[in-house]
């Protein structure tokens, strides 16, 4: 979970790369139980005639975050299952997403402690 904050440290120490908004759900998740930080910056885009300031978004999560993220959007977008199947496992996801917390947070603690 530290490389959340380092991919992001090492993104804004970049000199030509200018943070333009940052949503922070990894320490204030959505009620869904999403955890991701989002950057949007703006980074120069090399063309011909010259640089060109382009904002982007970009979504930093951990492996178990991803997955849960996958996994909540498959269910909640691209499925046509029965309302309430979707609501069930909705509600039964939010438990699941602090259950990963929880075991990301044990696991960086054994990460640093054998370090």
């Amino acid at each position: 979970m530290d490389d959340i904050e380092a991919i992001e440290d090492n993104l804004l120490k970049q000199d030509d790369v200018t943070l333009i908004r940052r949503k922070d759900y990894v320490n204030n998740p959505k009620d869904s139980g999403y955890r991701s930080l989002h950057l949007i910056l703006s980074v120069p885009v090399f063309q011909t005639d010259g640089p060109y300031e382009v904002p982007v978004e970009i979504q930093i999560r951990t492996i178990g975050m991803d997955m849960w993220a996958s996994l909540e959007h498959k269910l909640k977008y691209k499925t046509n299952s029965d309302p309430n199947m979707i609501a069930k496992y909705s509600n039964d996801l939010i438990g699941y997403a602090e259950e990963l917390t929880q075991i990301e947070q044990n696991m960086q603690i054994i990460h640093k402690d054998i370090r």
